[in-house]
């Protein structure tokens, strides 16, 4: 005899609702969905705890590579340099601008040009006093070889003796003046081209830097084929502190550039008035 066993039927399912096994398969698609690799560096990042062998010193990450340690040793050379120019710099226009002063107001109080020249010594880093001494140099020795011969004897011409010397050419005198002015304008610029060159050159120095970091970042991606911090963080802390540098040492040299520049242009331009001023006094007074 045939028993049949039969469960008692429970009650019954309420209408729309979702069979225990689509119910069973929701957190296996959750699951699934927050294993995604992105998901999972979101994760570990909002839980705040870095993953093992991972540094959060920005000094330790940069120290693992000898070439970034030699990128940002030649950046801070060359920032050295520059501040060192720039400092020296300022020093040495604030000084030459003291004394153009002085000697602009010793040279118009003046009735003599011997009497300015004795002040001349005293004043030696403007570079006015460098034109001075130039373009009197070559005065005195027109004024010279124009002076008339006296001899021991009777005078020829009384009336040319008692004449005053004359200049024989007074472009001698501004070519000595545009001499001394081209003189002084390349000792005024000395070394501030460095100061071009290191803006110009320093942030392609720090891209390099930038470009060796996310190198590794990619290398070690591919060594490790995981996209963990630990793996991603030292090429991108590399390149970060590489791009920060090259900024670091460029924009201090290009706005100083700028600024020590038009400084320089200001002396020449006071130098050219000194020289027409000197020209005038020149020609009112000796030929």
């Amino acid at each position: 005899m045939l028993q049949f066993c039969t469960s008692s039927p429970g009650p019954p399912a309420p209408v729309g609702a979702v069979p225990a096994a689509h119910q069973r398969k929701r957190p296996e698609g959750r699951l699934r969905t927050l294993g995604s690799p992105v998901a999972a560096l979101f994760l570990q990042a909002q839980g705040g705890v870095p993953p093992e062998g991972s540094s959060t010193s920005i000094v330790e990450l940069v120290t693992r590579s000898y070439f970034s340690l030699s990128v940002l040793f030649l950046l801070g050379m060359i920032s050295i340099v520059s501040w060192g120019i720039i400092l020296y710099k300022l020093w040495v226009f604030r000084r030459s601008q003291r004394q153009t002063t002085q000697f602009l107001d010793v040279f118009r109080r003046s009735n003599k040009f011997s009497e300015v020249q004795a002040v001349c010594r005293s004043l030696s880093d403007s570079p006015l006093v460098g034109l001075f001494q130039s373009g009197y140099a070559e005065l005195t020795a027109q004024l010279r070889q124009s002076a008339p011969e006296v001899s021991n004897g009777p005078i020829a011409n009384p009336k040319a003796a008692a004449n005053r010397p004359t200049l024989k050419s007074l472009a001698a005198v501004d070519r000595a003046l545009l001499r001394a002015s081209a003189m002084e304008i390349a000792k005024l610029e000395k070394h501030i081209s460095f100061l071009a060159t290191a803006a110009s050159v320093s942030p392609f120095i720090g891209l390099f830097g930038t470009v060796w970091g996310i190198m590794r970042s990619f290398q070690g991606i591919g060594v490790t084929g995981s996209t963990n911090l630990g793996v991603v963080a030292p090429g991108i802390a590399d390149a970060l502190v590489a791009t920060a540098a090259g900024l670091a040492a460029a924009i201090p040299a290009v706005w100083f550039y700028n600024l020590l520049t038009q400084r320089v242009k200001t002396f020449a331009t006071d130098m050219d008035d000194f020289s027409m001023e000197f020209l005038n006094i020149s020609e009112r007074n000796f030929t």
